[in-house]
């Protein structure tokens, strides 16, 4: 093994444990086997969803600086964070480019859609619901991240290992400004949507999506 290989494992390795270690932290149950070999399995679906996904996480957070314009400390977090997930869907789309994944339209899984009917329709409980469900979709992600690490090769390994790291320090952003928008209430609350991110994220389906449950048949 190269020593470029060394250092890629390496780092490979830490953002796994890193990124498991933080996303169990809020997680209420770990990704089914059955998830990580379908995701394998379906590789370029995967990589479109993901896509997809880099793209939603920008367009929520700029969503969240329009509705909570007065906000102006989760306003500048937001605006640095939405770069950041564009910067993101490059990457994921070069790397697609590479592996000459086509581009195209794919249906949205079920999984944000339901977790988002969760949320509270009336200030301030709704505030902190999406800021609690954006914290949830990102530490999914980076617990996904992690779990695939192993099982991937170049140019997607060193990719997914930078996006692993990444993921948990955006959960860890939002978690931040839910403590500060609800002090009493914020844990209590992520317990009850973690919940139902926990079922949403495990119950099999028809379809795969990067924060689906694994496929029925599977």
């Amino acid at each position: 093994m190269t020593r470029a290989a060394h250092a890629a494992a390496a780092q490979g390795a830490a953002a796994q444990g890193a990124a498991a270690q933080g996303a169990a932290g809020i997680l209420r149950a770990v990704t089914p086997r059955a998830w990580v070999a379908a995701a394998l399995e379906h590789r370029d679906a995967l990589l479109l969803d993901h896509a997809n996904c880099e793209k939603k996480a920008a367009s929520t957070a700029l969503a969240l600086m329009f509705t909570y314009p007065e906000d102006l400390p989760l306003s500048l977090a937001l605006a640095q964070l939405a770069r950041e997930e564009l910067r993101h869907y490059g990457q994921v789309a070069r790397v697609m480019r590479t592996l000459g994944v086509p581009f195209a339209r794919l249906p949205p899984g079920r999984y944000a859609l339901e977790l988002r009917r969760a949320v509270r329709s009336r200030e301030p409980g709704r505030k902190l619901d999406l800021l609690l469900v954006s914290a949830l979709i990102e530490a999914r992600s980076a617990e996904r991240f992690g779990l695939l690490l192993p099982h991937l090769g170049a140019p997607l390994a060193r990719l997914y290992a930078n996006l692993a790291s990444a993921e948990a320090r955006h959960f860890e952003l939002y978690t931040g400004f839910a403590r500060t928008c609800a002090p009493r209430e914020w844990q209590g609350r992520l317990q009850e949507l973690a919940a139902r991110e926990a079922q949403l994220a495990t119950a099999p389906g028809r379809v795969l999506r990067f924060h689906s449950g694994p496929l029925a048949n599977s």
